[in-house]
């Protein structure tokens, strides 16, 4: 199959002819979808973008939710209206709730969200803040700002539902004869697939960027169906990668950067 991918576009930072040229670049590789792998916009704003980008490509647009897509609201309402949008619109679907999408390959599509789950690297000693614990109406009520260990029960309980469902969705696929299954998701699954300007992210920052739960869901997968391949695309990071993390179970980070959207070529064989 061919898609088309983009991670962390912030559409509402694009000024001037900055969507255009998003969905020109869309366009130009005359693909069967088109992959968003998070940070969209923000919570005021998302379903109207999607809306506005669905209409543009006029192909599938198969995505997941980052953690800037819920701000400024909460991640129940957020996802509530996600699911809502595929049951206006076949073509736009927020995968973990929509379930799988079959490409005309036979290549079956699957995604979660995730959550960095501090889990990995340092979470005791991190100093580093998001804007997250502030502006995402259940890690505020958690108290996720100030006090560490709520703030790490959140991600966790977040991300272990996360991991349930793909497990289950990959259980399926897997069951019903998928060969090659392309795993949307969010927040890198591994830390090796959590890239910073070409380096593996030090222990400060991996808690929140890695989402262990699902990478252990991943590897589990993996191992259990040797002949299928899987294959991964996140995001978060802003920086670009690429992490194998087993002979059939590959992950690739995308680039980004505010007020630009990277459209990259999905080929899959």
């Amino acid at each position: 199959m061919k898609a088309a991918w983009a991670t962390d576009v912030h559409l509402e930072f694009l000024k001037g002819d900055g969507f255009a040229r998003f969905v020109a670049d869309v366009r130009a590789l005359d693909a069967e979808a088109l992959f968003l792998t998070g940070d969209i916009a923000q919570a005021e704003s998302i379903e109207a973008m999607l809306r506005r980008v669905r209409a543009a490509v006029a192909i599938p647009v198969l995505f997941v939710l980052g953690n800037h897509d819920y701000y400024r609201g909460g991640v129940a309402a957020v996802r509530a209206m996600a699911s809502a949008l595929h049951e206006a619109d076949d073509g736009l679907r927020w995968l973990p709730g929509a379930g799988p999408w079959r490409a005309v390959d036979g290549t079956v599509v699957v995604g979660v969200d995730g959550w960095g789950d501090g889990r990995a690297g340092s979470p005791e000693t991190s100093t580093v803040q998001l804007n997250d614990w502030l502006m995402i109406r259940e890690l505020n009520e958690a108290g996720a700002l100030y006090d560490v260990a709520a703030r790490r029960r959140c991600l966790a309980a977040l991300a272990d539902a996360d991991a349930a469902g793909l497990e289950a969705t990959l259980r399926g696929v897997t069951a019903a004869g998928a060969e090659r299954v392309v795993v949307l998701t969010h927040v890198p699954p591994f830390a090796g697939a959590c890239w910073h300007e070409g380096e593996v992210s030090n222990g400060e920052w991996l808690p929140w960027f890695t989402c262990v739960a699902v990478g252990e869901v991943l590897l589990r997968a993996a191992r259990e169906n040797p002949g299928v391949n899987f294959e991964v695309y996140c995001g978060h990071t802003h920086s670009p990668g690429e992490y194998r993390a087993g002979g059939n179970l590959i992950v690739h980070t995308g680039e980004a950067r505010y007020g630009a959207a990277f459209v990259r070529a999905v080929d899959i064989d």
